[in-house]
């Protein structure tokens, strides 16, 4: 399932969701070398966010294979700042249309709810909640991890709490067959959820690089915390379908 559009306006220029994708879009021009092999693994090696690298268990002067041609070397311990940088890179051009794509889909929204500021503190929060679940369950890992998803896992969560019955349309593929279906958010997002808690116990134990599933869940749980605390209930209320009742959260049916 694959969202295309929801049912949900939005009253406000959502100047932060422009300015996270024109980040992420810069970041993987000019700092990833759009996708070059020189690009990619300089940037996860120097911006990457590596667990073991984080925290000093993994042993300086580590050897991580990235490619065939460049090794990473662990060398940066304790180094904080890739806590915030590893959220605006990305490992490919499906990875970062990807997320730029469900950021566009339910941020606009999300900032509607709070406003500029809030919405940016909101996302930056999400993306460390994210970051600090993923290395909860990672430790020891010498893989980098980098990508936009925890912190757009948090959008999605503060979406489900604010318009769980706005109507997502959603591209379904069938075999040769591509249709599409409309549900409510709440089923969507919690279907995506669902997948990364399946996707997260799959993976425990394994080695080597893949899907940050626990970063997902992360932030998906952190959004959907924090939200409570972020949103402005005036700013919510404008909505024609905002909370969990027919009625909304004090607003119109």
């Amino acid at each position: 399932m694959f969202p295309v559009r929801d049912e949900n306006p939005h009253f406000m220029t959502p100047y932060v969701t422009y300015g996270i994708v024109a980040l992420n879009v810069l970041a993987w021009v000019l700092l990833q070398g759009l996708g070059s092999e020189a690009g990619l693994a300089y940037s996860l090696c120097d911006l990457g966010l590596i667990p073991g690298e984080l925290l000093g268990t993994v042993a300086a002067g580590t050897q991580v294979p990235l490619t065939p041609s460049f090794t990473c070397v662990v060398d940066r311990q304790g180094d904080w700042r890739t806590v915030v940088t590893h959220m605006f890179l990305h490992g490919g051009w499906f990875h970062l249309l990807g997320n730029m794509w469900f950021l566009w889909i339910f941020g606009n929204n999300v900032e509607d709810s709070m406003g500029h500021i809030r919405f940016a503190i909101f996302y930056l929060l999400c993306g460390l909640a994210a970051a600090g679940l993923q290395v909860a369950f990672s430790p020891d890992s010498a893989i980098p991890m980098v990508g936009a998803s925890g912190a757009i896992g948090g959008v999605m969560g503060a979406y489900v709490m604010l318009y769980p019955r706005v109507r997502v349309h959603l591209a379904l593929w069938l075999g040769f067959y591509v249709t599409t279906a409309a549900v409510p958010a709440v089923f969507m997002l919690f279907y995506w959820l669902l997948m990364q808690l399946i996707g997260g116990a799959v993976s425990m134990g394994r080695e080597g690089g893949g899907v940050a599933f626990w970063a997902h869940v992360g932030g998906f749980v952190a959004g959907m915390l924090l939200v409570l605390v972020f949103r402005k209930p005036e700013l919510v209320a404008r909505h024609p379908y905002h909370g969990w009742s027919p009625r909304g959260m004090g607003g119109p049916a």
